[in-house]
């Protein structure tokens, strides 16, 4: 049989491979199904044919299928729920994460091998209802990948998704971080949590601010817009303006070999039209025992600096 025939005899929503074996579909066969693009793993154990479109709904669905009832949803998996892809890992949105998934302190894990599972001191106020699942709220979800995630970035990097989400504010984030006082990852949390902004584009960007912080800049304005003729043309990932001083990451997805004509032209305008200082990194700058991003932006700021003392003489 064909394979669009194959997917015509399945479900049109999410379904398990229980279901797919109900419609005579065997377990090769969704394999398959999925490695030619006829179907997407959404979870493990839960699939969607390909021509469904993803959305909140869409993923809440598939979590009803796999989540018991007395379970709340936390974490990167609270995150996706509720549009923050970017809390997400590098890479982590082509494969098949494990589910987050808590139960309040004393109440006992989940155990099954597709979930993230513990016990978690929780508020009711930190709990909302989400197409029939148990999701903490954007706020609480923020705070925990802010203070649990494995790696400094990728905790900033929760919280600048979260932030991004525009569902709460800075001042929201800030005054909440005290409640977690004594608890485990508290004390990267308060000093994250400052940091937090939800203009950063990319975990690289992310990172890149941490690097930023670390070398002992001023906290960097992201997302600064470049006006030409009255008309914003472009932005710069972060930087103090007041200093004409920018960082910018490139990643390989989109600053590849294709736009580096234009990228270099863009900084070139910048930098002898405008007098800006750019310094430019990628991965083996930002990441890895040998990244040498602090070191670059101690010599850019300071070179950023002498160019404003010139100015401020001759002004």
């Amino acid at each position: 049989m064909a394979p669009h025939h194959i997917v015509s005899t399945l479900p049109t929503r999410p379904f398990t491979l229980a279901d797919a074996q109900d419609a005579g579909v065997e377990r090769s066969q969704l394999s398959r199904l999925t490695i030619d693009g006829e179907l997407r793993r959404m979870l493990n154990g839960v699939y969607v044919p390909s021509y469904v479109a993803d959305s909140v709904g869409l993923r809440c669905e598939a979590l009803r299928l796999v989540v018991p009832a007395d379970v709340f949803i936390c974490d990167r998996t609270a995150a996706w729920l509720h549009g923050a892809t970017g809390a997400l890992a590098p890479g982590e949105h082509q494969g098949v994460p494990l589910v987050s998934m808590f139960r309040a302190s004393d109440a006992g894990r989940v155990r099954n091998p597709i979930t993230d599972s513990g016990e978690r001191r929780i508020r009711p106020s930190d709990v909302m209802e989400l197409h029939g699942l148990r999701v903490t709220t954007p706020l609480r979800t923020a705070l925990d990948l802010g203070r649990l995630q494995r790696t400094v970035d990728l905790r900033l990097a929760g919280l600048d998704a979260m932030l991004r989400l525009g569902l709460f504010s800075h001042d929201e984030l800030l005054a909440e971080v005290s409640r977690f006082d004594k608890q485990r990852g508290v004390v990267v949390l308060r000093v994250l949590a400052l940091r937090a902004d939800g203009g950063a584009a990319s975990f690289a960007e992310s990172a890149l601010r941490n690097r930023w912080c670390d070398a002992g800049l001023p906290r960097p304005q992201t997302q600064i817009p470049i006006e030409v003729d009255g008309v914003v043309r472009f932005f710069l990932d972060m930087g103090i303006e007041d200093w004409l001083l920018a960082a910018e990451y490139d990643g390989e997805e989109w600053h590849g070999e294709e736009h580096a004509e234009h990228d270099d032209s863009r900084r070139t305008w910048l930098e002898t039209e405008r007098a800006w200082q750019i310094e430019v990194f990628r991965k083996e700058h930002t990441f890895g025992h040998h990244q040498d991003a602090e070191q670059r932006l101690h010599r850019c700021a300071a070179a950023a600096r002498a160019m404003l003392d010139r100015r401020r003489t001759f002004t």
